[in-house]
């Protein structure tokens, strides 16, 4: 009789992919239906079924369904969640940070902030929320156009801050979605961090909507999947092409900073890469930025990620020992933070 351990390895086991040692060439050129990747087993499923279990915790019948597509989403009418292929697999990972700079929802903090986003959305659908007037009223209109571009305040207390980019700011939809993102944390802990704050209304209506909606059945159960990812016809280099177009437009006001930090590998072909670094550091960067600037940990991550994606992008090392690098990286992330407060506005394309 197989021991429990070892049954645990193969419920969790990866299946025998035939690309798995396929090259970037290789593998951009195959079409993603032929991928064959299944969502359960993968390394993204423990999050799905985490999320499942909080929304249990507190109380909200609906269990939004799970697919794979090319990118996060979650389609308007449909309570279910679209996840994006790389997560399933780390040799696409691998492909998407190469590709990407990042993967987004690579850690699982990281995707369960997002999928607590999309649930959000996923329950807005399967209740018609945005349909009442209370609703409405907190939030705005979910009639109001979506925009390629948003500018936002990121000074502003009225929205809570969750998944990055101020991106609550962007539609009211995405304000629910941002403030019920917030409300899965326990009580105590959205309360102590919004107190004073306007925001702190919306995650006051949340918890009173959430309440109210455990004691009835949703009106919306459709278990639709849009754009799976066993009928797209596309290549992964065709889908890599289409999004490298669509996001192209980085960050690169502060590169004049960086680069008085980090110098290009050329110049110190053996140097520590700059983005390795402020990766390897991370949680201590996080720390020392958050006990002297005594900011929102949001403020924090968006610096973070700047630096480190310009970083890649310049292929820009560092100018000394990792010892002597460690005070003007953390200066320089402080500048940074602080900037963006000072001039209290960004623009994101959506």
């Amino acid at each position: 009789m197989a021991s429990s351990s070892n049954r645990h390895r193969k419920k969790n086991r990866l299946p025998d992919y035939h690309w798995v040692d396929y090259d970037d060439e290789q593998l951009l050129a195959m079409k993603f239906k032929n991928l064959k990747l299944q969502l359960r087993n993968s390394p993204v499923w423990p999050a799905v079924e985490r999320l499942h279990a909080e929304l249990e915790r507190h109380g909200i019948p609906v269990r939004p369904h799970c697919w794979l597509s090319t990118e996060w989403f979650c389609p308007d009418g449909i309570p279910g969640i679209a996840i994006p292929f790389y997560l399933a697999h780390p040799r696409l990972a691998q492909l998407e940070r190469k590709m990407m700079g990042d993967v987004e929802g690579g850690s699982m903090k990281w995707r369960m902030r997002i999928l607590r986003h999309e649930a959000g959305h996923a329950i807005d659908n399967a209740y018609a929320l945005r349909r009442r007037s209370d609703w409405r009223k907190i939030f705005g209109r979910a009639s109001e156009p979506y925009r390629n571009m948003y500018t936002p305040r990121p000074g502003s207390h009225r929205y809570v801050l969750h998944i990055g980019h101020w991106y609550a700011q962007s539609h009211p939809t995405e304000d629910f979605a941002e403030t019920f993102a917030v409300w899965m944390q326990p009580k105590a802990r959205w309360r102590r961090d919004y107190e004073d704050w306007p925001a702190l209304r919306k995650l006051e209506y949340v918890d009173e909507l959430m309440a109210e909606i455990s004691e009835t059945e949703p009106v919306r159960r459709s278990r639709s999947v849009i754009e799976p990812l066993s009928e797209l016809d596309m290549t992964l280099g065709q889908h890599y092409r289409k999004r490298m177009n669509m996001y192209g437009a980085v960050e690169k006001r502060y590169d004049k900073w960086i680069t008085r930090v980090f110098t290009a590998r050329n110049k110190r072909p053996r140097g520590v890469p700059a983005s390795r670094y402020v990766r390897e550091i991370d949680p201590q960067l996080r720390r020392l930025l958050e006990r002297r600037a005594r900011l929102h940990p949001y403020f924090i991550d968006h610096a973070i990620r700047t630096v480190r994606q310009r970083a890649r992008d310049l292929d820009l090392v560092l100018r000394q020992s990792t010892r002597e690098a460690k005070r003007k990286v953390v200066r320089l992330h402080e500048r940074i933070v602080l900037d963006i407060l000072q001039r209290n506005r960004e623009n994101y394309t959506l």
